[in-house]
């Protein structure tokens, strides 16, 4: 809805099943263009990983839960069902 029209809505990396209440008709009138898929992780992880070293990335805004491997079953409920305002986990071994 809160695309300019012509304009275009990327998606990547979500997975997710039917998908209700889209507002089809809004972007179809728009003209949006719609572009969706897998992330590729792995060409764009040495170079990412590389400016967070650097500090030209600072990836911690996205983290909202940090745990051990012990508490890693619980935080990965937590994750999928979106509970507690999860976003992204940490965990330390």
């Amino acid at each position: 809805m809160c695309c300019r029209k012509g304009g275009t809505v990327s998606i990547p990396g979500v997975y997710t099943n039917v998908v209700d209440n889209f507002p089809m008709n809004a972007a179809m009138n728009k003209g949006l263009t719609l572009k969706m898929g897998q992330t590729h992780v792995q060409h764009y992880l040495d170079d990412l990983l590389a400016k967070v070293t650097e500090g030209k990335i600072d990836p911690s805004f996205v983290i909202t839960h940090r745990g051990s491997l012990d508490d890693a079953p619980k935080l990965y409920e937590t994750f999928a069902e979106k509970s507690d305002g999860c976003i992204k986990v940490v965990l330390t071994p």
